[in-house]
């Protein structure tokens, strides 16, 4: 959605306002930030239960890999610990190796509009403690 389309909008509810003020952040932070091939873009997205991740070429408009608390990779790598933290924090380690496999070494952390807190701050230490530089 466009600046315009966002600020037009009446919120009908207190999920609607949070999701149209999420939604309002994430455009700002997306006027500053922009992905390369060299430094490519790292979108986060959060549900309820998952955390999804991607690597964005904004040049070419392209996404080169992705991660998603749903894979079968993340399900065999929990041991005992099952939270949801924990689960984001092997999203990052995971993307941070298939960020090396293509060449990544530093990326731009693009929190999607969310607090950099709970499981958006665990996958980008995830990440970190994977090797990639954000």
């Amino acid at each position: 959605m466009s600046q315009v389309q966002l600020r037009r909008k009446k919120p009908k509810g207190k999920a609607h306002r949070r999701r149209l003020e999420r939604q309002r952040r994430h455009a700002r932070i997306l006027k500053r930030v922009r992905g390369t091939v060299a430094r490519p873009r790292l979108v986060v997205r959060r549900s309820l239960r998952h955390m999804e991740a991607q690597l964005v070429d904004d040049d070419r408009g392209v996404c080169i890999t992705g991660v998603s608390t749903r894979s079968k990779e993340i399900e065999s790598r929990l041991e005992d610990d099952r939270r949801k933290q924990t689960q984001s924090r092997i999203a990052g380690q995971l993307m941070a190796e298939r960020a090396k496999e293509k060449g990544i070494e530093s990326v731009v952390f693009d929190r999607g509009g969310y607090v950099y807190h709970g499981r958006v701050k665990a996958f980008a230490e995830g990440a970190r403690e994977g090797g990639l530089k954000i």
